[in-house]
């Protein structure tokens, strides 16, 4: 009886764990009472503390680790957050981006359903959704992505479209529009390699003196620099275990935009940045980017109705301060957990 499925935790798995959003979320699942496996490679040089889980080290397609976990753990679903995400990479090298966002994903389905688990959360992304024909975009605005990262995060919608009617996957498709913030106190944030995000990139140049690039000001917007929706990345936590919930009790799939309905322009996240470092911002206007849309908007009255859930945390100054927190410790290295029981299993 000691090894009797029922008797053991219920138990979690996070692909990419150790990344920005999952990390958040991987904490948040475990403030919910969940034993969370995390899977992840560490190719962006994360460096990590994360003594609330369980440290898979390896490729979330390895079926052999996979076989483990799944055998090891009492799974009641999978957090899927490993994903390339830098658009302009996936341009020169698609190749890479259909193996790891697409491929990979599939095995990883494969090995999930051969095990029971039927339940999944998927990182989406607003790049689906391509230029916009309306504002503020809706769930039923057309998905025609521009570049192949959207395209990879469509045909993985697609595949668990097909998986839910022949299967019984019973999945959430999270479309992200803007991450930002962090929860500094806990040692979490954004760590890309190279970093794209547009307000770690301001606050770094601001720290360093360094001049900030706004490509292009010339839009359809109030100053002429391109708007996003910037959502506090444990806002984004919360969203994807309440997703998870709705799972658990409607036994049935769900298409969500995830942001706030605000929108931000560049100049404005720049002024909010200088505001709290109290430090002027070095700005060089130039050219706009390729495939760059004027502005980016979710209508988040699905969300909002389905999960009866609003935004806690996503002031954009609130935003700015907790990701300069991030910024200062990792700076200086002076946040620790006061525990760092993590386990580090290599398969």
């Amino acid at each position: 009886m000691e090894n009797s499925v029922e008797l053991r935790p219920r138990a979690v798995l996070v692909t990419g764990g150790a990344g920005y959003i999952g990390s958040h979320t991987a904490y948040a699942l475990s403030c919910e009472g969940y034993n969370v496996i995390i899977i992840d490679d560490f190719s962006q040089q994360q460096t990590v503390l994360l003594p609330f889980a369980t440290v898979v080290a390896g490729d979330f397609a390895d079926q052999q680790i996979l076989n483990q976990i799944f055998t090891a753990y009492n799974i009641e679903a999978v957090f899927h957050f490993a994903a390339f995400i830098e658009v302009g990479e996936s341009v020169k090298r698609p190749r890479l981006f259909y193996e790891n966002n697409v491929a990979k994903t599939g095995t990883l389905l494969g090995v999930m359903l051969d095990h029971g688990v039927r339940r999944f959360i998927f990182s989406s992304s607003c790049a689906v959704y391509g230029e916009p024909q309306y504002l503020p975009m809706d769930e039923k605005h057309p998905t025609a992505p521009v570049s192949p990262y959207g395209k990879t995060k469509l045909a993985v919608e697609f595949i668990l479209q097909d998986y839910a009617q022949a299967y019984g996957l019973e999945y959430a498709a999270l479309r992200y529009f803007n991450a930002a913030g962090a929860l500094w106190e806990l040692g979490l944030g954004e760590q890309h390699t190279p970093e794209t995000h547009l307000i770690p990139r301001v606050l770094d140049a601001i720290a360093a003196g360094e001049e900030i690039q706004v490509f292009g000001d010339a839009y359809a917007t109030a100053d002429g620099t391109c708007l996003r929706d910037y959502i506090h990345v444990q806002d984004l936590a919360q969203v994807h275990i309440r997703a998870f919930k709705y799972l658990q009790n409607k036994q049935e799939s769900l298409v969500l935009n995830v942001g706030t309905g605000q929108g931000h322009t560049v100049r404005e996240v720049i002024k909010a940045a200088e505001q709290v470092c109290r430090r002027s911002a070095l700005v060089r206007v130039v050219g706009p980017r390729a495939g760059d849309a004027p502005v980016l908007v979710a209508n988040t009255m699905r969300m909002r109705e389905v999960l009866n859930w609003q935004p806690q945390h996503s002031d954009l100054i609130a935003i700015i301060r907790s990701a300069q927190a991030w910024q200062r410790v990792r700076r200086h290295g002076s946040i620790h957990f006061a525990s760092q029981n993590t386990h580090h299993d290599r398969g």
